[in-house]
């Protein structure tokens, strides 16, 4: 399978699920039933995002471009791929990443998400029969070159013990964080509410902590947060809600309540389920500096202020990242190619 093959079939995969969404509906329903975090809204909402950022054929293209050495043909490497579950199809870049350079991809599924990806699997087979040796879902890891594995902290150290002697990617806990200036429209801060609520805020690149000038006023974020009150039906998320708010009151910690979240001051970056952190800034200059310190715990930056030192994304966008955008600022493409081994052919 050459690049053209390789990139073609992805194109087609994309078209496939957005004009077939019969031959997935009933799997929607299973995968709730499995895991009620995972409702058909959001999984309609993740697969939606897989279809317009990773697999439209302009991205996709312009996104290998950049990487002129995937034209070369090279021995394909088995990479275990560990998927975290956090949120619907979490690990479809990874998955594209290790296909696109024209290695074998040894899927192991987080247990929350364990049928989304090998059905879409199955589509791409059917659309391009190429890929039938490539793809291997698994239930443990054993013969394998390269791994990528993704975790919570705990795991991440024990990830990079286990796999020390092969080249791998380890990735831990990270969370989005939001810089407000007070100026805010309440679309701005609608949008804001997106990057928070989205998939009930499990994901690594939801906000779970706002960056406040002194003296700001809550009121209309508040406002604005309180419009995705709806969020308290679900009933996993509204146990977590009842269930933090009873500890604050108990440990008479001070907070703002909406019908959606609670929220305190508090320095820590990660934030507990139906939670929202925020801490004040002098000037965007220390801001920076105190950014720059927890590098290795924020996975992206949203909010209309610039950064000298850190790229930051409008509202809204924190969970529709691009081809470009990797976990952890990890260039997974460009270490995937970087295990070439034999690159005399050309494509």
């Amino acid at each position: 399978m050459n690049l053209a093959y390789r990139l073609q079939a992805f194109v087609s995969l994309g078209k496939f699920l957005k004009e077939n969404p019969k031959r997935y509906d009933s799997m929607l329903t299973k995968v709730y039933q499995h895991n009620p975090w995972f409702t058909i809204e959001n999984q309609k909402l993740a697969l939606s995002s897989v279809i317009d950022f990773f697999l439209n054929e302009q991205k996709l293209n312009e996104w290998v471009d950049l990487y002129p050495s995937l034209k070369e043909a090279n021995k394909p490497k088995e990479v275990g791929l560990i998927l975290a579950g956090n949120i619907p199809l979490v690990g479809f870049h990874d998955f594209l990443c290790v296909l696109i350079s024209g290695n074998i991809a040894l899927v192991k599924c987080s247990d929350k998400d364990p049928y989304l990806l090998p059905l879409i699997a199955e589509f791409l087979i059917e659309l391009a029969p190429g890929f039938k040796n490539y793809i291997h879902f698994i239930e443990r890891l054993v013969d394998y070159d390269v791994v990528i594995a993704t975790g919570s902290n705990n795991s991440s150290r024990y990830f990079k013990h286990y796999f020390s002697s092969k080249p791998h990617i380890i990735r831990k806990n990270r969370q989005a964080v939001a810089i407000l200036n007070g100026n805010e429209s309440p679309e701005d801060l609608m949008n804001l509410g997106k990057d928070i609520f989205t998939y009930f805020g499990l994901g690594c690149r939801n906000v779970s902590k706002i960056y406040v000038p002194q003296q700001y006023n809550f009121t209309l974020l508040l406002d604005q947060l309180h419009s995705f009150k709806e969020i308290i039906l679900h009933n996993s998320y509204k146990n977590n809600f009842d269930y933090q708010s009873a500890i604050w009151l108990l440990n008479k910690v001070p907070h703002f309540m909406t019908g959606s979240v609670l929220v305190t001051e508090e320095k820590s970056i990660s934030s507990k389920i139906a939670t929202l952190h925020y801490e004040y800034y002098a000037s965007l200059t220390q801001l920076n500096e105190d950014l720059m310190q927890s590098l290795d715990e924020i996975q992206c930056v949203v909010g209309m202020e610039q950064l000298p030192d850190m790229n930051v994304i409008p509202f809204g966008q924190a969970q529709t990242p691009t081809l470009s955008e990797y976990a952890d600022g990890v260039d997974t493409l460009s270490f995937l190619v970087g295990l070439s081994f034999n690159s005399s052919t050309q494509i």
